[in-house]
């Protein structure tokens, strides 16, 4: 990946099956709202030269994107148990036996495991999987209406297959239209500050990392789906939370080589993208929680800080229950 501070790499097993032999729901993800966006131009990239340059967040360039409709959070737990109850699908960290966990987030006795090597502060943890966040003492219990956590691209492609209905991951264009919900060149959809008007409008790390986190915010780990306010186009934590996987394939040059209508990423690559930053962002070591800021991941790969939001078509979301419009 880009940075593995942000979240490690598994890199180690083999891909799940995109479209699993089970049933497919016909009407799109259950009790997920979505918002109908109109499309068309927007400036796509970061012009404040505040990035990493090894993330191609660069050239700014104009993107036009048809109709399409966003679930206004990422998907919760609740959602993916709703999923997992009716298929009985096991995730990549569940098939595997582990997953990374943020070390901040284990018990003081918690036995020493391996650590990624570029940032030591991400354990593999046996046992820790979407039920078990913080590793196997722990549960979801009072925790439904948070994001999933340790999803791959795999089980996210397989909740999506799933759902049917026309379901499917965001373009990296499309997420970042959404994300900015019709703003343009600030780092965050609200402005340039990062507590704007001394109130925390998102759950990114507060104090020194890795050592301290005064939780501020109010989270030290992942905060509610629908936590603090949406932007303008009804979307909550577009930064801060979780990562959230898009469709495309990673490259640095993508934005040199993008079309200007629908862009869907290159052809091919290593690993996916990912995009708005997580709990654990701090400006010291990652400055990636903007709505412009890029990352990317091998798509086996599972953290304690890697979730997932849906799109479909706009077609396929017309009637469907709990959609609703947005205007620009």
């Amino acid at each position: 990946m880009t940075d593995s501070c942000c979240a490690p790499s598994r890199g180690s097993s083999p891909p799940s099956d995109p479209t699993p032999p089970f049933r497919q729901r016909a009407d799109g993800p259950p009790g997920l709202p979505l918002v109908a966006l109109p499309g068309g131009s927007f400036l796509m990239g970061n012009p404040r030269n505040d990035g990493y340059a090894a993330d191609g967040e660069g050239p700014v360039h104009a993107v036009v994107l048809d109709p399409f409709a966003i679930a206004t959070t990422t998907v919760t737990v609740r959602q993916f148990a709703a999923f997992v109850e009716a298929t009985g699908y096991r995730t990549t960290a569940e098939r595997d036996g582990w997953s990374f966990v943020f070390a901040g987030l284990l018990p003081n006795a918690f036995p020493p495991t391996r650590g990624a090597a570029a940032a030591p502060w991400w354990r593999q943890v046996f046992g820790a999987n979407w039920r078990h966040p913080a590793g196997p003492q722990s549960d979801v219990a009072g925790r439904l209406d948070h994001p999933v956590v340790h999803v791959s691209w795999d089980d996210a492609q397989a909740f999506c297959a799933w759902a049917g209905g026309g379901t499917r991951l965001p373009t990296e264009a499309e997420w970042e239209f959404a994300a900015r919900g019709g703003t343009e060149g600030t780092p965050f959809w609200w402005g340039t500050d990062l507590v704007p008007n001394g109130k925390h409008a998102m759950n990114v790390w507060q104090g020194q990392f890795p050592q301290r986190n005064t939780t501020a915010d109010g989270y030290l780990g992942t905060a509610p789906a629908d936590a603090y306010a949406p932007n303008p186009y009804g979307l909550f934590n577009v930064t801060g939370n979780v990562w959230e996987w898009c469709a495309d394939w990673f490259s640095p040059t993508a934005y040199a080589e993008s079309p200007r209508e629908t862009p869907r990423g290159p052809a091919s690559g290593t690993a996916r993208v990912m995009r708005g930053g997580s709990y654990l962002c701090h400006r010291s070591y990652c400055n990636r929680y903007r709505v412009d800021a890029r990352s990317s991941n091998t798509p086996d790969s599972t953290a304690g800080n890697i979730g997932f939001r849906v799109v479909m078509d706009a077609e396929a979301a017309e009637g469907r229950p709990g959609r609703c419009c947005a205007t620009r």
